[in-house]
């Protein structure tokens, strides 16, 4: 009798599993300088997003004034509005890769100083706001040469799975950040966040001065000429998908993404967690992130009318997060939320990167991340002036008026254009939902 022989178990194969399903998932890590970059991201992220749990809790701790969180947020953003359209142009006219190692080099350096004061007991409430208005210049730079710098490392053909990749990094280190925030801060205090974090703005230079320029598909570099700016904002007003899809992540971000401030006033006076549970709560938003993230590499495609489904998606949960009152719950709201907002963010994003011309993409992607921060910073206060005299759950209803007001807008500019009108329709098949749109019959209605 013959035995079969066992088939032999093949370790090598197994162990190379995860990788091959990770580059399947995301293609543009076959990409050499993407990868690097990725690094320098997956390093940067967390820390960073560590800083700002420190940053937000530090002022609060020192001052006693949520409005105060509110207004670092305002100053960090702030600058973005005032002079995000020269901040583009700066991308489109100078190599995107040494931009960011300029701006890289001054956020380690900020981060050290501010760390330095810290340790040292030095610190006040207007070294943190200084430190935070520096930030926000050096972001004017940093954001649309970071935006436009994803096409040219990874390349046109992985651009919608470089952009879900770039958000599941950076979601990625909001999940991590808060939590190694939350345990940091009580066990050594704040002070070490912003020195970590300083450290790795050095080691994300070094990676991106190892990058291969030769591989880059760097777009034709603008010259100097008059008119630059108003004819990127023509370009603009000349693609209403663009035009639209700005607009409507002006009403989203105005309230709908500033949660940091919310976060800090339920951690502190609602559920009296201190600041573990302010990084968890921001853990919980992130770990949602990541999840819409994950999704987002496996759209296809996105189009005007998602966003709007989306953006009123992002509404309705946060209406019900301030409905909630307990923390499990709300912690669970949470992840539906940060899931929702990042599908959202994502989509907005490719559907203008892979709209824009080339030439253009430093100032158009420069309105759109001026719009997004520019929003923020003009609600920071606010939000936090709501939390501060009418509590936190008046805040997160607040949070909510910008999404739900922009899916309304932007959603019936879009059926009146295309001339669609709501139908409900009350037997359809199981699964199916009530209510429609349909091209109105001009005719009939006359």
């Amino acid at each position: 009798m013959t035995v079969a022989a066992r088939p032999r178990l093949d370790l090598s194969r197994i162990a190379s599993a995860p990788g091959r399903t990770l580059l399947r998932t995301f293609p543009s890590l076959h990409v050499p300088n993407y990868r690097l970059y990725v690094a320098s991201q997956l390093l940067t992220n967390p820390l960073g997003w560590m800083q700002r749990i420190a940053q937000d809790w530090l002022i609060l701790q020192l001052s006693g004034n949520v409005a105060l969180v509110g207004l670092t947020v305002t100053l960090q953003m702030g600058p973005m509005l005032l002079f995000g359209l020269w901040g583009g142009m700066l991308a489109d006219r100078y190599d995107k890769r040494k931009i960011l190692m300029v701006t890289q080099s001054l956020f380690a350096a900020t981060a050290l100083g501010l760390g330095l004061l810290v340790v040292t007991g030095l610190v006040q409430p207007w070294h943190i706001l200084v430190s935070a208005f520096v930030l926000g210049l050096a972001i004017v730079a940093d954001n649309p040469a970071r935006q436009a710098f994803v096409v040219e490392v990874a390349g046109g053909d992985n651009l919608r799975n470089a952009i879900s990749l770039n958000s599941t990094v950076f979601q990625m280190g909001g999940l991590v950040g808060p939590a190694l925030a939350g345990v940091s801060i009580a066990a050594i205090g704040e002070g070490p966040s912003f020195l970590l974090n300083s450290a790795a703005g050095v080691v994300a230079v070094s990676l991106l001065a190892r990058m291969d320029p030769s591989r880059l598909r760097a777009a034709p570099r603008v010259p100097r000429d008059r008119g630059q700016l108003r004819a990127g904002l023509q370009h603009i007003l000349d693609r209403p998908v663009i035009l639209w899809t700005i607009v409507l992540i002006g009403f989203v971000a105005l309230t709908g993404i500033n949660l940091a401030t919310v976060l800090t006033a339920y951690a502190d006076r609602v559920f009296g967690s201190g600041a573990g549970g302010y990084g968890l709560l921001s853990a919980s938003l992130a770990t949602g992130a990541v999840i819409g993230s994950v999704a987002s590499t496996r759209r296809v495609r996105v189009g005007l009318r998602q966003l709007v489904y989306l953006a009123l998606g992002v509404g309705l949960l946060q209406l019900a997060a301030a409905l909630t009152g307990a923390q499990v719950l709300f912690a669970l709201v949470l992840v539906a939320v940060g899931a929702v907002t990042l599908l959202y963010l994502t989509g907005g994003n490719t559907l203008i990167q892979t709209t824009v011309d080339p030439q253009m993409r430093g100032r158009v992607m420069a309105v759109y991340v001026m719009v997004l921060f520019g929003a923020q910073a003009a609600s920071g206060t606010l939000i936090g002036f709501v939390a501060d005299h009418w509590g936190a759950q008046a805040a997160m209803l607040a949070t909510a008026s910008g999404p739900l007001l922009g899916a309304l807008v932007v959603g019936s500019l879009l059926a009146h254009r295309r001339r669609l009108r709501p139908v409900v329709i009350l037997h359809d098949r199981p699964g199916r939902g009530f209510l429609y749109v349909q091209p109105r019959d001009l005719h009939r209605a006359a």
